[in-house]
């Protein structure tokens, strides 16, 4: 734990635990760490939902840390989930429920159990996926949320030795039977770890081996962070209605890899998503914007954006990078007085007052309804591309307000609305990850 240091007196940390043998040794671990400082740790297990019997191991696993003197919630996963992208859609709603939960008890430090074994996996499969270095640098030891820093301490352990620190125990442990499912990738992958041989090293050597290149390549992408920081201060406009506007020439004149560096990090806070496109599909856009470069408008969508080139006489061109109206989050339910993160973009707070209404995208329909009661709405400096992505307030009556737009439906009653719209994005667009030694 030294290199994530400071911690405040008497710390009190988050432990997110699943109930397999890798979160649950962490939890044991950081318990006796936090005891040595007259601190605490908060065990946190969240139940997907996705299979019969996760309430149940929940409640299992709550009761072994609690009669470890150790405290434990359960958060649960609500609402519908989806067909396809499962373990994607599970690990989004996890973070967002740990990191919502911490917040709100202003806990500052949220520990997972990845280990070399995952780090490994994470390696391969960002390879398959044609990554480039920030990419294939894996995890990062720490990752820093606006409020709340993600710490990985068990990244250079392997999992036999966290397994070894259960049986010391004597304590049970849970096997997720999705683990075994070969249809993840991330399942076969780790069948593939399992089974390597043939090329001078051992099944056992190859995993610690990818590791340590992953590692190497965390240190290459901290000062290429830097380098593209410097880069996007210059050359990005950001504005808060969640647009983000390049200047062309400067992304023409950068090299290659730093431009399209530069690019995806603009594609990943403006869309909210939490994957980059494929390598090729963002080299081919970059290639495309250098060829048109100041010559003619041009639009292309990647990675639920619109990337949209606005040649100009006088001031070169713009790129203009804005959320894609159709990924946008579908409409959903706002009741008075809540607070919650829309489409991974918004912070949403509604007002006391007010019927219960619906949220989503403005969309096209909803931009001619409003400009039909407001035609001033036209003046907007906010793109019209942009316009349309911009989160709505809407009841059975049609469109409420938008915030961003200054539009409030007349003869609203007082009181109705959104109390406060604000641009979180879930990515930074100059991300605080980094590895430790």
């Amino acid at each position: 734990m030294a290199p994530f240091a400071p911690f405040e007196p008497r710390p009190v940390l988050a432990v997110a635990v699943s109930g397999g043998p890798d979160s649950l040794a962490l939890a044991f671990l950081a318990a006796a760490w936090a005891a040595k400082r007259r601190g605490r740790i908060v065990a946190l297990t969240v139940d997907h939902g996705l299979r019969k019997d996760s309430g149940r191991e929940a409640r299992t696993v709550g009761r072994w840390l609690r009669d470890a003197g150790v405290a434990h919630h359960i958060l649960t996963w609500t609402g519908p989930k989806p067909r396809t992208g499962i373990q994607a859609a599970a690990r989004t709603a996890r973070y967002r429920l740990l990191s919502e939960w911490c917040r709100r008890k202003g806990i500052l430090h949220l520990l997972v159990a990845h280990t070399r074994d995952d780090q490994a996996e994470t390696f391969l499969l960002r390879l398959d996926r044609e990554s480039g270095v920030s990419g294939l640098a894996a995890m990062p030891a720490i990752s820093e949320e606006p409020d709340l820093r993600i710490l990985r301490p068990l990244l250079t352990l392997p999992k036999a030795r966290l397994i070894a620190t259960l049986q010391a125990r004597k304590q049970r442990w849970i096997e997720d039977p999705s683990n075994k499912n070969l249809n993840f990738a991330r399942v076969e992958v780790r069948q593939f770890l399992s089974e390597i041989g043939g090329i001078g090293v051992s099944a056992s050597q190859i995993a610690p081996r990818i590791a340590h290149s992953a590692g190497e390549l965390g240190l290459a992408r901290r000062v290429r962070e830097r380098i593209i920081a410097k880069f996007l201060a210059r050359a990005a406009a950001v504005d808060p209605s969640g647009f983000i506007e390049l200047d062309g020439a400067m992304v023409n004149a950068a090299p290659a890899d730093i431009a399209a560096e530069s690019v995806q990090r603009c594609l990943l806070c403006v869309s909210g998503g939490g994957y980059p496109p494929r390598r090729e599909k963002l080299e081919n856009l970059c290639a495309e914007l250098r060829a048109s470069h100041a010559a003619e408008i041009f639009a292309r969508t990647l990675a639920g954006c619109r990337i949209i080139l606005q040649p100009s006489a006088e001031d070169g061109a713009s790129i203009l990078i804005c959320r894609e109206e159709a990924r946008a989050a579908t409409v959903a339910v706002a009741p008075p007085g809540n607070s919650f993160l829309w489409d991974g973009r918004f912070k949403i707070v509604r007002s006391d007052r007010g019927e219960a209404t619906w949220l989503g995208q403005l969309g096209y329909e909803g931009w001619r309804e409003i400009v039909q009661a407001a035609p001033t709405l036209r003046e907007s400096a906010i793109p019209l591309p942009a316009r349309f992505s911009l989160p709505a307030l809407r009841d059975s009556k049609g469109v409420v307000a938008v915030p961003h737009l200054g539009y409030r439906r007349a003869k609203l009653r007082r009181g109705s609305g959104l109390r406060r719209v604000v641009w979180q994005p879930a990515n930074s667009l100059t991300r605080a990850g980094f590895s430790v030694a």
